[in-house]
């Protein structure tokens, strides 16, 4: 399965190439502040996007939606990044890989109602996951019970296993 973690869409945003200061005169005063505003939002979500990779558990690389700026240049608006919630061959390994994805979910500074959406999926896999370990562990525990129940019988006590010589009649079958 997979689920995408994304910062959703915070606003504008810029470009590396376009986080140099905004003092041209060809743009109104309007425009600048636009464009400030672009390359500061562009900033937030490459950030928060390049979290997600660093927390790992991602499959691929970051996607950024953009908006085109005042000056031309195209501002990333918003960001998402493609997470891997797959279960495991055994609980622990689900339970590791459900952790992966909540580090890397919860991984920015400011978690997206996205990424709190993921996180919860995860801890919900987990959460089945130490349910399972739990089963497995009672089963075996209740196998060795037994196990150990049926070592413990006497096995010179004919009352605790059936014998072929003993028929239905109540006497013995004796060979002639």
């Amino acid at each position: 399965m997979e689920i995408n973690v994304n910062s959703n869409t915070l606003g504008f945003n810029s470009t590396p190439d376009s986080k140099k200061p905004v003092t041209s005169s060809k743009f109104t005063a309007d425009e600048q502040r636009m464009i400030r505003d672009l390359q500061a939002i562009d900033t937030e979500v490459r950030a928060h996007e390049s979290a997600h990779k660093a927390g790992g558990a991602s499959t691929g690389a970051a996607t950024f939606t953009y908006q085109q700026g005042p000056d031309g240049r195209m501002y990333a608006i918003g960001g998402e990044v493609s997470v891997s919630m797959k279960g495991g061959s055994t609980p622990e390994e689900t339970i590791a890989n459900a952790q992966a994805v909540i580090a890397a979910a919860m991984a920015p500074a400011n978690p997206s109602p996205q990424d709190y959406s993921v996180a919860s999926s995860a801890k919900m896999m987990v959460s089945k996951a130490q349910q399972q370990k739990a089963k497995e562990l009672q089963e075996e525990l209740l196998g060795k019970e037994t196990y150990k129940k049926e070592s413990e019988k006497d096995p010179n006590d004919i009352t605790n296993k059936e014998d072929e010589s003993i028929k239905g009649t109540g006497g013995l079958d004796i060979p002639a």
